[in-house]
């Protein structure tokens, strides 16, 4: 059962979760959309995002010399492997995405698109107001996810109903984050690092998670009852989601990794419309 268990923080510290989440995130919207993709484009999503949350959470952990996080501690003391597996990552990814893709519009909009949202993370990072951090993660989350099947999509699939759940997709991802900020405020704190969370009083950031919570819950329920039927498995989803996020966040007999784990595995719950 320990070994079990310690599997289960190691899963969790690679991102493995959010990969597979990330690549349910990306099926959502290509089911939105009417867009089939095949099943490279998840392979490549899923090494970007590996990539993208090593590399910043090795970043970080280089950062903070004696670290309080878990995460941070385990990046630290395997930064030599992790920074081998990252570059492996990149170059799988890269080798990949000509081989698959080739070197068309969509491949050179991708890559301009890396390199605007790493400028824009940057900026936000150097310049721009610390409440903006969660803000830009959870608005690439949802531009990175919905990207390919974007391209792909005709114009008449991007109609602001689909639109709609754009927004949602965006709320629940910044929802996800202020709940983590939240739960990691002391450890951000002890070891220097700068979050919204840090910024301002619990009870400030308790009032903003319950009202996003139940602004995303409510909103969901309307879309269901007032959008055409099409788009009744997507309200569903996304309420589940929310709903996971909430109940979760609020039970207090959960540690904060129990807490952290089942809120990033919620967002594996748009498998589910494989089989709907």
């Amino acid at each position: 059962m320990k070994k079990l268990l310690q599997l289960h923080l190691l899963f969790s510290w690679l991102s493995l979760d959010v990969v597979i989440g990330a690549m349910a995130s990306m099926y959502f919207f290509q089911e939105l959309v009417h867009v089939q993709l095949e099943w490279p484009t998840f392979v490549l999503l899923a090494l970007a995002v590996w990539t993208i949350y090593s590399l910043d959470h090795l970043l970080d952990a280089r950062q903070s010399k004696a670290s309080s996080s878990p995460r941070r501690v385990f990046y630290s003391q395997n930064k030599s492997v992790l920074t081998l597996g990252i570059l492996i990552a990149m170059v799988l990814g890269l080798v990949g995405a000509f081989y698959w893709l080739g070197w068309d519009t969509e491949v050179q909009l991708t890559f301009a698109l890396l390199l605007v949202l790493g400028g824009c993370r940057w900026a936000i990072q150097k310049l721009g107001p610390l409440m903006l951090k969660e803000v830009s993660i959870a608005l690439f989350y949802v531009i990175g996810s919905l990207w390919l099947p974007m391209l792909r999509s005709e114009v008449e699939d991007l109609s602001w109903k689909a639109l709609v759940f754009v927004a949602v997709f965006f709320l629940l991802a910044l929802l996800n984050l202020w709940m983590l900020s939240f739960l990691d405020r002391e450890e951000d704190r002890q070891d220097g690092f700068i979050s919204i969370a840090v910024l301002f009083s619990p009870i400030q950031m308790i009032q903003w998670i319950r009202k996003l919570a139940f602004f995303g819950i409510f909103g969901t329920m309307a879309a269901f009852i007032f959008l055409p039927s099409f788009y009744r498995p997507f309200s569903c989803v996304l309420l589940l989601m929310f709903l996971v996020h909430y109940l979760t966040f609020f039970q207090s007999e959960l540690s904060v990794t129990q807490k952290r784990q089942r809120m990033e595995l919620s967002f594996w719950i748009p498998w589910l419309l494989l089989w709907i």
